[in-house]
């Protein structure tokens, strides 16, 4: 199924042209309009130049003034093998589309409403036909239905139309369109650019970034550049502000030659105030007593990391280089 984009604004077709797989685009006067374009004439050759295939309005109130602008049109520089004349449904529309054929030209008969309108069409020779499903639908009409009776024609009777499923309004008119088996589609640019989303491709994408970041990052790449480090001889009150300073819920306690005495956590300090009271504020770091802390060196692996998080259902992991505190590796740094 061919895809177009429906569009007049020059940043949504240079962004989308950009994707190198679109194989058209459909404009109208109103999109123009609205876009306070004034000159159509030199957008239309300037956008040319951006899309494999223009289709553009030929309008006319006869056969004869529908050819003329059609005409006029190549005579200003449109490449007459890669544009097609947009033509809407009438007596005088389809006698001008079969002049134009004639005469090699590409024509889009549009505006169709029911399956009469398309078989004239597509007994004119039409390249394309181009039922307005959103807009039938807005008046309680049966869209799909007509889009499907037209491919049915085509095929049934040989016409080498093919049928454009066109006012497309929302995602699930795409899947419609390809479920009926049209040979083409014109979307505006907020619904192509919806195309690929789906909740669970965004869900699986964002698990197999974590995944791999957390086999290909080491600890080193992602902790704190905060080395949170106090003296042994720091009384404890002096650390508590320190550990605000930092921002970390702990700090790690060094000896004299910078080795591991411990880490003191806020949970640590909770306990020692319900146990011993205030007084205890005045003791300095070395005088406490420390568990076992854990730690993770800094060239394992995130998911390592994790592991040590998950087993011991601790916030913050003390981060080692070459058996010395290098640092704090937050749960949240994951």
């Amino acid at each position: 199924m061919e895809l177009y984009l429906d569009s007049a604004d020059r940043q949504e077709i240079e962004e989308a042209f950009g994707f190198g797989f679109l194989d058209g685009l459909t404009t109208t006067p109103t999109f123009m309009h609205r876009h306070g374009i004034d000159d159509i004439d030199a957008y239309l050759l300037e956008i040319a130049e951006i899309v494999p295939v223009l289709q553009v309005e030929a309008l006319g109130d006869t056969s004869d003034e529908i050819r003329r602008e059609a005409i006029r049109q190549v005579e200003i520089g449109l490449d007459p093998g890669r544009t097609v004349f947009k033509i809407p449904v009438s007596l005088e529309g389809v006698k001008a589309c079969r002049r134009l054929t004639d005469e090699g030209l590409l024509v889009n008969v549009h505006l169709v409403y029911t399956l009469q309108q398309a078989y004239m069409a597509m007994h004119a020779g039409a390249a394309y036909v181009c039922p307005l499903v959103g807009r039938l639908q807005d008046q309680g009409q049966d869209a799909l239905a007509l889009v499907a009776d037209s491919v049915d024609a085509v095929e049934r009777y040989g016409y080498e139309t093919k049928v454009m499923f066109s006012s497309v309004r929302h995602v699930e008119h795409v899947r419609n369109a390809l479920q009926l088996g049209a040979h083409t589609i014109t979307v505006p640019f907020s619904i192509l650019t919806r195309l690929t989303e789906n909740v669970f491709t965004t869900v699986g994408t964002d698990q197999f970034r974590v995944h791999t970041r957390m086999l290909t990052k080491s600890v080193g790449d992602v902790m704190n550049s905060v080395n949170p480090l106090v003296p042994h001889d720091t009384e404890l009150r002096d650390a508590i502000v320190k550990m605000t300073e930092y921002g970390f819920g702990c700090v790690t306690v060094i000896d004299d030659d910078g080795g591991l005495v411990g880490v003191f956590t806020d949970g640590d300090l909770r306990r020692l105030l319900q146990r011993n009271g205030r007084d205890v504020l005045d003791q300095r770091m070395g005088d406490l007593e420390y568990g076992s802390a854990i730690s993770v060196d800094s060239s394992a692996r995130l998911n390592e990391a994790s592991e040590l998080f998950h087993r011991h259902k601790v916030d913050n992991l003390l981060v080692l280089e070459h058996g010395r505190p290098a640092g704090m590796l937050d749960i949240q740094d994951l």
